[in-house]
């Protein structure tokens, strides 16, 4: 599935003019959607999340990280990796995630869904990350 491909994905004319999306907007919408659903921490997995990262602290935020899309003419399927918050019940999360990723895609862009793919890349524990960092330094 391609995530960055700035080929148009979708061309509609409307009386004078037409419109096209490419599919880094579509990846977009679904990143955003998918990241606002109660239970998920990030999205993408371990080496797009330290590269989210380093984008966030200069500034740019990549909303699509995690997310690849593949644009038809009229429809969408979606592959989406999270990292969910624990002890959030992971098939509601992923479920939520379809859900919302399906419903921003079709309203906002307008176009139909066939499927939305989650993975959980992982299980994001609270105070973990700092308890690793506290055993080296001993």
């Amino acid at each position: 599935m391609a995530q960055n491909d700035s080929t148009p994905t979708r061309t509609r004319t409307d009386g004078g003019g037409k419109t096209v999306i490419v599919d880094p907007v579509v990846a977009k919408v679904a990143g955003i959607a998918a990241a606002e659903v109660p239970g998920v921490h990030a999205l993408g997995g371990g080496a797009a999340r330290v590269i989210g990262n380093i984008r966030q602290a200069v500034g740019a935020k990549d909303y699509a990280q995690g997310v690849s899309v593949e644009v038809g003419e009229t429809e969408v399927a979606a592959d989406i990796a999270i990292q969910v918050d624990y002890p959030e019940r992971i098939q509601r999360v992923a479920g939520n995630v379809r859900s919302a990723v399906e419903k921003a895609i079709t309203e906002i862009v307008g176009m139909k869904v066939v499927e939305v793919n989650v993975t959980v890349v992982d299980v994001f524990i609270p105070g973990d990350d700092d308890e690793q960092d506290e055993a080296r330094v001993h």
